[in-house]
């Protein structure tokens, strides 16, 4: 008879990285660096190293929210916003989680009055991330508040060249954290 074995799980890598001295533990995080983009996005913006450090997760929004049509190539609102997520583990700095959110709302909304894509679920996530955008700029330092409420200004203008109730919705969000842009 044999026992089902459970998948391993992060308890078991840290009992093994205990065994590691300090090059090992150096050489595992540069194996893991070069293994791919996105640990290297991660690491970089864990430590701050390089230019900006939002310029991978900015790649990654602006190709699955405003596609090459011309290509054939789809959107995909869950793998843009991973890309928040990964930020957030990798660095979650709130001036950068604002910044990448109100990006994805100009590239959402931007793409979706460029080629007049009509996607219920497509503006659902527009709307939702318009409110988490609010609500993280609403906890940021005043300086740091207007050029982003302009941009997403904005985005408020285009939605209402969207069916669904889009601008609305946008509408009721901006009045809800007190910026009536009416």
């Amino acid at each position: 008879m044999t026992t089902k074995k459970n998948a391993p799980g992060w308890s078991d890598v840290k009992t093994k990285l205990a065994d590691f001295d300090r090059a090992g533990l150096i050489g595992l995080v540069q194996d893991l660096y070069a293994a791919s983009k996105d640990n290297q996005a991660f690491l970089n913006a864990r430590f701050a190293l390089g230019g900006d450090v939002l310029k991978p997760y900015k790649a990654t929004i602006d190709r699955w929210l405003w596609p090459d049509v011309f290509k054939n190539l789809d959107t995909s609102v869950a793998k843009a916003k991973k890309a928040i997520s990964d930020y957030k583990k990798a660095i979650s700095q709130p001036e950068g989680l604002a910044e990448l959110m109100v990006f994805y709302c100009e590239r959402a909304a931007g793409f979706s009055n460029d080629v007049g894509l009509q996607d219920e679920g497509y503006f659902d996530a527009l709307v939702r991330m318009f409110g988490q955008a609010l609500k993280t700029i609403d906890g940021l330092p005043q300086d740091c508040k207007p050029a982003l409420m302009a941009r997403l200004d904005a985005v408020r203008h285009i939605s209402h060249n969207f069916g669904y109730g889009v601008g609305d919705d946008i509408d009721d969000l901006l009045a809800e954290f007190g910026f009536d842009g009416r």
